[in-house]
């Protein structure tokens, strides 16, 4: 059975058969993937009343331990998102009352963002029907092929520079 990129590798090969679109094969089903895995992630957290970008907020302050607190700094590295998109996040979060935005007592020059406790409540719900949410979408693999995949995309990752440290 073909996919939709199998489709696209054909009418490459047909076109241009001077060229080797083999990366397109893996790149192009990630890509479709990704999208895919959007849209189910984006399904369920509806049924929460939340956004997609607000549960990454939120489960990033929720795991980051007692008192869910990180400064927003640490929020964009955690986060992966530039600066002026996390302010306008955490606005509109802090309007939702999920969470709050308050000078640090220990450094009075920076701020820390942390989940109130509606946030709190909010994300520990969220995460357990996102946990089955993602199983579900997974569940065309088997336990040894999720565990190859990772290990796959691990190395992946890690060869092209993907750490918190950057």
């Amino acid at each position: 059975m073909n996919d939709a990129v199998d489709v696209f590798l054909d009418q490459w090969g047909r076109e241009r058969p001077d060229l080797d679109v083999s990366p397109m094969a893996l790149i192009g089903r990630v890509q479709r993937l990704h999208r895919l895995f959007v849209r189910g992630l984006e399904e369920y957290f509806a049924t929460q009343g939340l956004e997609l970008w607000e549960f990454d907020v939120l489960g990033t302050l929720r795991r980051s331990g007692a008192p869910f607190s990180l400064t927003p700094k640490e929020l964009v590295r955690m986060t992966m998102v530039g600066s002026a998109a996390m302010t306008n996040r955490v606005d509109r979060l802090v309007k939702r009352g999920l969470v709050s935005r308050e000078v640090d007592p220990s450094n009075r020059r920076r701020t820390v963002v942390s989940l109130t406790p509606e946030g709190l409540e909010l994300v520990d719900e969220a995460v357990q029907g996102h946990v089955a949410n993602e199983a579900r979408l997974l569940e065309g693999l088997d336990g040894d092929d999720r565990a190859r995949m990772v290990e796959l995309l691990r190395t992946l990752l890690l060869s092209l520079g993907d750490t918190l440290d950057e």
